[in-house]
């Protein structure tokens, strides 16, 4: 049996919320939670959960709670990969849930379910997000070629 622990610790303030993450698997820490491109998506994807708890229309819910989900969880995902190629392709795939989410906190702003402050607030992460991820993949590309 595997071990998992996970700790968080979140404070609200006027810019949004903030977490702490720690997270043990098997004793051995996993790799993403070294990277700020993760913690970044991880804590991203914890506000957009909570700041749209209240929310009644569960099929925007649930469409942009998986894509945020989506993002740590491909890069967790594909940095525990052991090919390049695999690692690239999760990572591609965290890029793609991007742009989903930042598509759907357009519309969400617009039909007024997401306050404008807090939507732009999202894309700017969102953005810087996935540029973190493209410098990932190339990266890995980069070195995948001289290795």
């Amino acid at each position: 049996m595997i071990a998992m622990e996970m700790q968080v610790w979140r404070k609200r303030s006027k810019r949004g919320i903030f977490s702490r993450w720690s997270i043990v698997y098997g004793g051995d820490t996993l790799k993403c939670r070294s990277l700020d491109v993760w913690k970044k998506s991880a804590t991203l994807s914890s506000e957009i959960y909570l700041e749209l708890a209240q929310l009644k229309d569960y099929g925007f819910k649930d469409q942009l709670t998986r894509s945020g989900l989506s993002i740590p969880s491909n890069i967790a995902e594909g940095l525990e990969r052991v090919s390049d190629k695999e690692k690239i392709r999760f990572l591609d795939i965290a890029r793609g849930s991007v742009a989903e989410a930042q598509t759907q906190i357009y519309i969400g702003m617009k039909i007024e379910y997401i306050d404008l402050k807090i939507g732009n607030h999202w894309i700017e992460e969102l953005e810087s997000i996935g540029k973190m991820i493209t410098s990932l993949i190339y990266s890995i590309s980069k070195e995948s070629s001289h290795g």
